[in-house]
């Protein structure tokens, strides 16, 4: 996990998600790429974020494409196919996160996180994966809290991003923020320090 770097979360708020990555791409402490995207749409409501090993970065998400329109049906499936090379496994701890339709027409947020061999962590708070996972989950505990709003889980999930990667050596140089709400996803390209 340490050898390209990289740190992503998701969060639950009040009737949306959201999933945020850090933009740096290294060769282990040399940087080599302040613009690497590691979080990918499935569909219109499910974002997949790829931390780990560039190159099974690229392998994964080529191979998620397309594939399931409901998330809990879409983490399933990546947990399969990284137990499928549980002997020899991608270098990726994926964090999914999206809405679900409830049966009676609503949205439900949805976020879950596997290790490298696919086993599931379902969360109703908050996942986090990458070389700054134990610096997000202290920052995370601090500031997240239930039903945050969309703007207020903008702010949360991006301090705590900003926060812990600039602790790590491995993270950082700027985030991504995707806020996925019933109505539409908000983007957001977040500066940070380059040092």
């Amino acid at each position: 996990m340490e050898y390209n770097g990289g740190s992503v979360i998701a969060m639950v708020g009040k009737d949306c998600v959201a999933i945020a990555s850090d933009l740096r791409l290294g060769s282990q402490a040399l940087g080599i790429s302040s613009n690497f995207q590691r979080i990918f749409p499935v569909t219109d409501r499910v974002y997949v974020g790829l931390p780990g090993l560039a190159t099974d970065v690229t392998t994964l998400r080529e191979r998620f494409r397309y594939r399931v329109n409901i998330p809990e049906t879409f983490a399933h499936l990546v947990s399969s196919t990284l137990y499928q090379h549980r002997f020899g496994p991608y270098f990726i701890e994926p964090v999914m996160a999206g809405l679900s339709k409830t049966p009676s027409g609503g949205f439900k947020p949805f976020i879950a996180a596997t290790d490298l061999i696919g086993c599931l962590n379902f969360a109703k708070d908050f996942v986090v994966a990458g070389t700054a996972s134990a610096k997000l989950f202290g920052v995370a505990e601090g500031l997240w809290e239930p039903d945050l709003e969309a703007e207020d889980l903008f702010e949360t999930i991006s301090q705590t991003l900003l926060n812990a990667v600039d602790r790590d050596a491995y993270s950082g140089w700027g985030a991504i923020v995707h806020v996925i709400t019933k109505d539409k996803i908000i983007t957001r390209t977040l500066k940070g320090r380059m040092d």
